[in-house]
């Protein structure tokens, strides 16, 4: 029977939800809608910080010139130790929703941020050894890890024919965190102040979204980590095949966020404020676009917009590795930011399959109503921390595979050409999982006991 609609109980103070139905419509219109928007609110604020603290060494080695004794592939292998720690600890923020309530962890989440921001203020100066700065990016990498924790939250607040829009929000929202950290960035090189402002300012910002998340956000206590839905998700080959395909689409958005002021400076001789001036431009139209990408999956179906934005990435790609040998600043800038612009579309739409998947594969169960609702959400809630966390490593492989480009070859364009096999590849999955026609109904002769559902996934 279902719960009769009603204002959300409160109880164990600290802004506890008892009862959450997102799935009754009632329910959803009467009290549901406005409570899961209020959270989305103040939950992208603290996601969108840590996006900007994690990614906060991308605008900080432009600062570093040659008075720091550093080496372009120094500066890759800092941004890359970045990038790897905020891949890894998605995982167990992912679990920490459950153990301490989605409201009191973003208040922790945010609150941590000061460590990296405080460190990086102490030793922002020339002298300071490359391992010190090494260590002072890998504690940023801790702002990767409230993406995990804020998808989970609010995957549970939002009822499923609203979640691509919602995640896509989410993600964008904070992804935004990206190309503000550069525009600021940019702001203080043109003043041509040190780097300490910069974080100057972001120090009394994550103070403000660990209070807001305080007072407005709060905790459901139906979500429970399930220990068994994670090993059943760590299990299933979607789990692995979506961390695949998320590796082409946010991971090329978080590592090219990192590498792009790099590769300008390294491979075209920018100046430090010439990088900036356009390296917040893609991270910028890639965090806008990504909503977009999950509304086009919830009318369209995520397969579909996944593989044809695989083929855009692919052109996009092609015209780089043209413009990087013919040293076209214009062209290589510009298709550069349509590629950017299309990992974003990819992390919406890609996201949205999660949830679809699972639903998909509940009603293949002979699940029906709500109990093949709870297994969807079960079961992407449990994955949606591995996929995170495996499509971060992404942006590991991008800034890895420029430093070895720019030892090798002294450009970027070998790494390219090796991100378009990959998009290929991506292309190929994508199409021969989710798209191509289910295979054929069993014959007549078979028996219940033997015939198998069909999954058809063409609609995630």
């Amino acid at each position: 029977m279902t719960a009769p609609s009603q204002a959300p109980a409160q109880s164990r103070g600290g802004r506890w939800i008892d009862h959450w139905d997102p799935e009754d419509e009632t329910f959803w219109n009467e009290t549901g809608e406005k409570v899961a928007r209020r959270n989305l609110i103040f939950s992208v604020l603290s996601e969108h910080i840590g996006f900007s603290i994690w990614t906060l060494w991308s605008v900080m080695v432009l600062f570093m010139g040659p008075e720091y004794g550093l080496t372009p592939a120094d500066k890759f292998v800092i941004v890359s130790m970045a990038t790897l720690v905020g891949a890894l600890v998605r995982v167990p923020y992912t679990f920490a929703v459950a153990v301490f309530g989605g409201r009191n962890w973003t208040i922790v989440s945010a609150s941590l941020l000061l460590l990296p921001t405080i460190a990086a203020f102490i030793v922002m100066e020339p002298g300071t050894s490359f391992t010190t700065f090494l260590l002072c990016a890998m504690l940023a990498g801790i702002g990767g890890g409230n993406f995990a924790s804020s998808m989970t939250n609010i995957n549970a607040f939002f009822p499923l024919r609203k979640k691509g829009w919602a995640l896509g929000l989410n993600a964008g929202g904070g992804n935004i965190g990206v190309p503000v950290v550069q525009l600021v960035g940019l702001a203080v090189i043109g003043a041509s102040a040190g780097p300490r402002v910069l974080l100057g300012i972001y120090i009394p910002c994550i103070v403000v979204a660990a209070v807001l998340a305080a007072l407005y956000m709060d905790n459901i206590s139906s979500v429970k980590n399930d220990t068994g839905a994670a090993k059943e998700a760590a299990k299933d080959p979607h789990t692995w095949i979506m961390s695949f395909l998320y590796i082409g689409t946010f991971g090329s958005f978080i590592g090219y966020s990192f590498a792009f002021g790099l590769v300008l400076q390294t491979q075209f001789g920018r100046t430090p404020l010439e990088s900036a001036y356009v390296t917040f431009i893609g991270p910028l139209l890639g965090s806008l676009i990504r909503p977009f990408g999950g509304w086009l999956a919830d009318k369209y179906g995520g397969a579909k917009i996944t593989l044809w934005n695989f083929v855009g990435m692919a052109a996009a790609t092609t015209v780089i590795i043209s413009a990087s040998m013919s040293k076209s600043l214009a062209l290589f800038t510009t298709a550069f930011i349509a590629l950017f612009i299309l990992t974003g579309l990819g992390n919406g739409s890609t996201y949205k399959m999660i949830p679809g998947i699972f639903q998909a594969k509940a009603v293949a169960m002979g699940l029906e109503g709500e109990e093949a609702a709870s297994y969807g959400r079960r079961l992407s809630g449990a994955s949606m921390g591995l996929i995170g966390a495996v499509g971060a490593l992404g942006g590991l492989g991008i800034n890895l595979a420029f430093r070895q480009s720019f030892l090798s070859v002294g450009s970027g364009t070998g790494a390219f050409v090796a991100f378009l096999a990959f998009y290929g590849v991506c292309f190929v999955v994508t199409w021969a999982v989710y798209l191509r026609r289910p295979a054929a109904q069993a014959p007549a002769t078979a028996t219940a006991s033997e015939a198998k559902p069909q999954l058809n996934y063409a609609e995630v």
